[in-house]
């Protein structure tokens, strides 16, 4: 715990003293601290030309801080703060965003390969990490997209809003094509930029009042998307988990599927398959308990199944294929990982119409209603590609690719593997979460990046469930993959 107060010209500012917990520190302890003696001393009036701040840790040094007017405030070891002195509006933080851990995990990551990059500039990294795709998008599909732009330039090609639900030809693509005898209607299918803004939509359509379990470890932003809502409480720091938010064990000693048997009931259940970061895709078995749950507890399941197109083996591709899903279930997807969209942004969202709120009103006129307010409609450039994606012969060209991901993922696999190293995924999804027993994940991360030159991502960033882990992308070029394999292999004997 630390304290904080400020001196200014006048003397002690008595009513500027304040407490934080570690996660506020070290920027917001100083900054909130300064906030309130400039506040309470001047109101509205100049600041003074130069402030002394006093930040004690109980378990550690004092900090001494001199601020002069108008600077900019900088953070120390921890962090980087770019805070102004300046005008203050009376407009309040949302509280909500204050309770978010202090950096979204893949920027953070960004910015530690940054100063990797200043300490070593001539070091050749190869990138593991943020899941991006790598390989060229297939012409089939960039050549209809060239043809719509072209359109754009005459009278008869030329189009402006589409509808906010999505090209109904698209629409009636993506069910005929990924949905086909489920009995999922084009109607019911939202296209979209990406399936990580629809999770923001529907964490809108939910609002703040509904109980949320995750699977742990998971995709961050169904986390960070219920911190800013309203739903998930203090962040509890001694186990890194938020209060109210329920976190579903998924580890390799329950087969990465959580014990329902002793999960408590909540409104919505987030839960990906195949799943980001450890890869695993849930059997039809496991499907069929998880809907069987929902539907005795009156829940929500969210489903992401962002990467249902590297599936290689039985397991279903989507929720729908289970019976009594479509009363039970909300599916999202993305042609991010499916057809190299990371930059092109196009998803959809499938809202079937049984589904109810308990009031018996349907949620796909809630959900449409959201759209219809919050969202133009897809580009209609990207909702070219997206329909050449479906396409018998773009849809092959798609798979050639996503074979050649797979087989990076297969040459990672190896290098762990051959040294007796413990590794998990990498058969249905292009992730390998790989466990280093007793030790942090972080410093995992740090080593390998330090003595490999090498960017993976730490389980931790995923949650707690991820203590323990690297996930590492086998997203890249195959001599990238493989020169990445040589030097993993060198660290890890």
């Amino acid at each position: 715990m630390y304290s904080a107060n400020c001196q200014h010209q006048n003397g002690k500012c008595s009513t500027s003293s304040r407490q934080f917990g570690p996660s506020q520190l070290p920027h917001d302890a100083f900054y909130c601290a300064l906030a309130a003696c400039l506040s309470s001393a001047y109101g509205v009036m100049e600041p003074p030309q130069q402030i002394l701040l006093h930040i004690h840790n109980r378990d550690g040094p004092r900090l001494h801080i001199v601020l002069s007017q108008r600077v900019a405030i900088t953070g120390n070891s921890h962090s980087n703060a770019g805070k102004r002195l300046g005008h203050c509006t009376q407009v309040p933080r949302n509280v909500n965003l204050e309770k978010l851990r202090s950096g979204y995990l893949f920027p953070e990551i960004s910015r530690r390969e940054s100063e990797h990059m200043q300490k070593n500039p001539h070091a050749s990294l190869l990138r593991l990490g943020i899941g991006d795709t790598t390989e060229p998008i297939p012409d089939i599909i960039t050549l209809a997209m060239v043809e719509h732009v072209r359109g754009l330039s005459t009278i008869l090609g030329y189009r402006g809003y589409g509808a906010e639900q999505g090209n109904m030809a698209l629409r009636k693509a993506i069910a005929e094509k990924l949905y086909q005898d489920m009995g999922i209607k084009a109607d019911e299918i939202f296209v979209s930029d990406g399936a990580q803004c629809d999770i923001s939509r529907l964490q809108m359509l939910l609002g703040p009042n509904v109980t949320v379990a995750v699977q742990d470890p998971s995709f961050p932003a169904y986390i960070d998307s219920s911190v800013i809502v309203g739903q998930a409480g203090e962040l509890e720091e001694e186990t890194g988990k938020y209060e109210n938010i329920i976190y579903m064990n998924c580890g390799p000693e329950n087969s990465f599927f959580p014990d329902l048997s002793t999960t408590p009931r909540t409104d919505i259940i987030f839960f990906c398959s195949p799943n980001n970061p450890t890869g695993h895709a849930a059997s039809r078995q496991q499907l069929k308990q998880l809907v069987a749950f929902a539907k005795a507890n009156g829940s929500i399941i969210i489903y992401d199944s962002a990467y249902a197109a590297y599936i290689t083996d039985e397991s279903p591709r989507s929720i729908f294929e289970i019976p009594g899903a479509k009363e039970v279930a909300i599916e999202i997807s993305s042609f991010s990982k499916f057809a190299g969209f990371t930059g092109v942004r196009l998803g959809w969202s499938v809202v079937p119409k049984e589904l109810l709120y308990s009031n018996g009103f349907p949620v796909i006129k809630d959900f449409n209603r959201i759209v219809c307010t919050c969202f133009n409609g897809a580009s209609n450039i990207a909702q070219a590609g997206g329909l050449a994606c479906l396409s018998t012969d773009g849809y092959q060209a798609l798979r050639n690719v996503i074979d050649h991901y797979m087989e990076n993922a297969n040459i990672i696999v190896d290098a762990f593997s051959s040294l007796g190293s413990n590794v998990y995924g990498g058969t249905n999804a292009p992730y390998i979460w790989a466990h280093f027993p007793g030790l942090s994940s972080w410093n995992v991360f740090s080593e390998i990046l330090e003595k490999t030159n090498i960017v993976t991502v730490p389980g931790r960033g995923f949650g707690p469930g991820g203590e323990e882990y690297i996930r590492v992308s086998s997203f890249g070029q195959r001599e990238r993959i493989i020169e990445a394999s040589r030097r993993l292999t060198r660290f890890l004997r």
